[in-house]
């Protein structure tokens, strides 16, 4: 298994070392090179692209100022330079040390669906709080979809047609498309990533807009 990860970022100099340092440690749990990164810089006008280099990780420039085409751009140079295995999260989100490990352990599966976690819940008003928790299911066969914590196989990938080039909703669509070519999906919650709860978020209806609105 060759494995590549791509993190989408527009704008995301605050929190593009952090992710990147977790990216490096979960790599050094599985204990083997086979991992291709990628950062796709979408219409940055930051640091992130003195960031990504100061990691020594690869990267590509692009003006689409859309997380679905970003996303896609970065993953089919990944499968054509060999990778079999896609693992996507984004530039404000950690991993857990273990992230690809247990992808890797959750094999052979066409998709896996993690679980976020919410770095900071002081912001939102206790109401809001109690929303989000009752709602979200941190739990085996939870149902959640994260672009920020997605991963699936190459032949799956290509055989759904992709990312659609849309500015948000491109993981939710993604799934849907496996589902209706009948791939496997693992739905777990051992696949772990933390988050931003910020309320400014990249993607018009993300989970920002979603914390917004609770």
């Amino acid at each position: 298994m060759k494995i590549g990860i791509v993190i989408p970022a527009h704008n995301e100099e605050q929190n593009l070392s952090a992710c990147l340092q977790s990216i490096k440690h979960a790599i050094q749990h599985i204990g083997h090179g086979q991992v291709e990164i990628l950062v796709v810089l979408d219409s940055c006008t930051d640091q992130s692209l003195m960031i990504v280099k100061s990691y020594q990780m690869n990267w590509l420039e692009c003006n689409f100022a859309c997380v679905g085409k970003a996303r896609d751009l970065g993953i089919r140079q990944l499968i054509d330079q060999g990778v079999t295995w896609v693992a996507c999260t984004d530039a404000n989100t950690i991993v857990d040390p273990d992230w690809l490990l247990c992808q890797m352990r959750h094999q052979p599966t066409d998709a896996i669906c993690g679980i976020v976690i919410l770095d900071d819940l002081s912001h939102l008003s206790i109401q809001q709080q109690q929303k989000y928790l009752t709602h979200y299911q941190d739990m085996m066969d939870h149902q959640h979809i994260h672009g920020a914590n997605l991963s699936f196989s190459a032949e799956a990938y290509i055989q759904a047609g992709g990312f659609e080039p849309i500015p948000c909703h491109e993981d939710v669509s993604l799934i849907e498309k496996f589902i209706k070519q009948c791939c496997k999906i693992t739905w777990s919650n051992l696949v772990r990533v933390t988050t931003s709860s910020r309320l400014n978020g990249r993607a018009p209806e993300g989970l920002s807009y979603f914390l917004k609105h609770l």
